[in-house]
């Protein structure tokens, strides 16, 4: 007579179906993830050291390995320097005023006399989904010199307003002001997420110590928000560091380059000259800029 099976073997035979299912379940995304992230990055890093041009799409043999010379030439490329402190000063201004301007939002959607807050979220979320095509045709309406809407306010205050898109000076300004309107709602909603998180307790308490309004957003908000705020921030600087749609709809790049970014370099350098290996070195400077900041980023948010 046989007895009953041990209870660790029901456990081994609960633990390896539970496995079974995890793998089922999550299986086919970590394929996709490999075949579209984790390959590729592989593969671009492998381009990198060669001169992988038009001619070796047709034929690979053509395809020669020339270790770091694309990665030297990048480094005397004055357009590539152009477009890499393009991209840095679009994320110098970029960061701090989307990251101030949301918690501001935020805070104001958070109040309890607040009305209408699904109208407001839902405005406020509506340019990140959005598609960009449609957004940049209305903002180079907007940032049209003639008949824009941005001259028309400012000639209300006697303003005579700059050529936006087509002077070196405002044209990058004019590309920042719309990536902030874009991503202002998506991380306005995250700090409200943030807010509504923080337990009323904390606010009590700090009433009683005879706190006011002022300093129970400095001592109770702002610290209670420290991870979203590292998550907010650290997102931003990868998305801003990718800097591609918005003067790609806009302007191209110009005027005279000034607001040519590093992907927008990338992009022109492997689909329309076609210098895919010298294209894929400008990916792996870029993929260890980002790494590098955000490393920095979350190293500072533990001090």
């Amino acid at each position: 007579m046989r007895g009953r099976p041990a209870p660790f073997l029901k456990g081994g035979s609960r633990l390896k179906t539970s496995k079974f299912w995890v793998f089922v379940f999550a299986g086919p995304s970590l394929f996709l993830l490999l075949i579209f992230s984790i390959i590729p990055i592989f593969a671009s890093f492998l381009l990198s050291l060669t001169n992988f041009n038009v001619y070796a799409l047709v034929d690979w043999s053509r395809a020669r390995f020339i270790g770091l010379e694309n990665f030297r030439d990048l480094f005397h490329d004055e357009l590539f320097w152009k477009a890499f402190f393009n991209t840095l000063y679009c994320l110098s201004i970029a960061l701090p005023v989307t990251t101030v301007l949301a918690l501001l939002n935020a805070v104001l959607l958070n109040r309890k006399d607040t009305k209408m807050k699904n109208l407001f979220k839902v405005c406020f979320f509506l340019p990140f989904v959005t598609n960009t095509v449609a957004i940049a045709i209305v903002w180079s309406w907007i940032f049209n010199p003639h008949y824009g809407l941005m001259n028309w306010v400012l000639g209300l205050f006697g303003i005579r307003g700059p050529q936006w898109l087509s002077d070196p000076r405002w044209a990058m300004l004019a590309i920042i002001v719309f990536v902030v309107w874009r991503g202002l709602g998506y991380n306005t909603l995250l700090f409200l997420a943030g807010l509504q998180n923080i337990p009323q307790e904390l606010y009590e308490a700090a009433e009683l110590d005879g706190a006011n309004a002022w300093q129970k957003f400095l001592y109770v908000t702002l610290p209670m928000l420290r991870p979203t705020t590292i998550f907010v921030t650290t997102m931003m600087i990868i998305g801003y560091l990718q800097l591609f749609e918005e003067p790609y709809m806009l302007t191209q790049g110009g005027p005279m380059n000034a607001t040519l970014s590093i992907v927008l370099y990338l992009y022109r350098q492997g689909f329309k000259f076609f210098k895919l290996g010298y294209a894929s070195s400008i990916a792996v400077v870029l993929f260890l800029l980002i790494i590098s900041l955000t490393v920095l980023r979350l190293k500072l948010s533990r001090e």
